[in-house]
């Protein structure tokens, strides 16, 4: 049986090896591992993510199968450099989804595991998506919108919105954090705004496994 290690704690076991086309222009493979992921910048725990422990310690067992990469955050805390623009184009930040559960994607048309889970996200959305729970996905293309949109229109995702950062600030935040190896990353973010637990490398989110993670997370 492998032993899995929380989020803070570090790792030399890869978990997933995926080829992505360079972050930075001309950048050569990034490979995703599993690593010290959730401790690695200066953001501190609020209250209600110190009382968020039990909850994960509650939706650890359901990590599990299409969703084994996920590792439970050691100590949940808020995430608050984390900034993006809206489908609007204005910025925000995960304060904007207080209230929801929110699963937070980073990914780009340029990384090809990306693209194949894109699906599988908005096959989630579709299902689960309410006033309790939204998926999140972040773009990072550089360029303008035109790109990500018309991908996404090609292959019929219609249930997610987009959200952007040309500037990959946001990967480079989540980086400095130690959330972040490569794409894509997701995180699993509480309705209090507190990281509960994050994966490096893609998943089947429309999956059973990833389904009853998501019912555990909100509470259903």
């Amino acid at each position: 049986m492998t032993t899995r290690k929380p989020l803070g704690l570090p790792s030399l076991k890869w978990i997933a090896m995926a080829a992505v086309a360079g972050v930075v222009a001309g950048a050569a493979a990034v490979y995703v591992k599993e690593t010290g992921i959730g401790n690695g910048g200066g953001e501190t725990a609020s209250v209600e993510c110190k009382l968020a422990k039990d909850r994960v310690a509650n939706l650890t067992p359901l990590m599990k199968g299409q969703v084994a990469a996920m590792v439970a955050a050691y100590e949940p805390r808020k995430l608050t450099s984390v900034s993006f623009n809206g489908p609007d184009g204005k910025p925000l930040t995960l304060d904007h989804f207080a209230g929801k559960t929110v699963l937070l994607n980073l990914w780009a048309t340029w990384c090809v595991p990306c693209r194949e889970e894109m699906p599988a996200l908005n096959a989630l959305e579709k299902e689960m998506g309410s006033d309790r729970f939204q998926v999140v996905p972040v773009n990072i293309d550089s360029g303008d919108d035109e790109k990500p949109k018309t991908f996404l229109t090609e292959i019929g995702v219609d249930a997610l919105q987009l959200y952007r950062d040309n500037t990959i600030s946001v990967f480079n935040s989540l980086k400095k954090e130690g959330l972040a190896m490569g794409l894509p990353v997701t995180l699993l973010i509480d309705d209090k705004g507190c990281l509960i637990s994050a994966m490096n490398g893609p998943a089947a989110w429309d999956s059973e496994d990833a389904k009853a993670l998501i019912k555990g997370a909100i509470g259903s």
